[in-house]
């Protein structure tokens, strides 16, 4: 059975995550470094990481497995899970594929060294309704094939 794992410190889908959760009768666990209250679904545990950079992550990358789901925009974090066997998904429902990580993670470094030089000085656009909505179809979807798995 698939467990759902959520980097939780910023992520806009939790109670989202939770609801396809708990219609597949699937185990979420919340990571973050403090400041989200428990749940009180028995489904949905909640870690909590000492603070620090990627302490989340490196307990998501710890414990998933195959065939288990991550919600986070963390591309570190994507392609550790992919590494492992797992699905990674993004809280406005865009999968992290394979096929699609080794460009994220470059394009990653690209654009951090471009904010370190002034160059861009914005942020990504806001989160949306259809990003919500986008999240939901793609996660029931995954949730869906992973249950199917051996």
């Amino acid at each position: 059975m698939s467990v759902i794992y959520v980097d939780a410190d910023a992520c806009p889908v939790k109670d989202e995550t939770v609801r396809v959760a708990a219609r597949h009768k699937l185990k979420t666990i919340m990571v973050c470094d403090g400041g989200i209250r428990p749940s009180t679904d028995p489904m949905v545990e909640l870690v909590i990481v000492s603070q620090g950079a990627d302490a989340a992550d490196d307990w998501i990358a710890e414990h998933i497995e195959s065939a288990d789901v991550c919600v986070t925009n963390d591309i570190p974090l994507a392609a550790r899970c992919l590494e492992k066997g797992a699905c990674a998904i993004k809280p406005n429902g865009e999968l992290f594929t394979e096929n699609m990580i080794g460009m994220a993670l470059a394009n990653r470094e690209l654009m951090q060294g471009l904010r370190d030089a002034g160059e861009i000085t914005g942020g990504p656009r806001s989160f949306s309704k259809q990003d919500r909505s986008n999240f939901l179809n793609r996660l029931e979807t995954l949730v869906q094939k992973a249950s199917k798995l051996p």
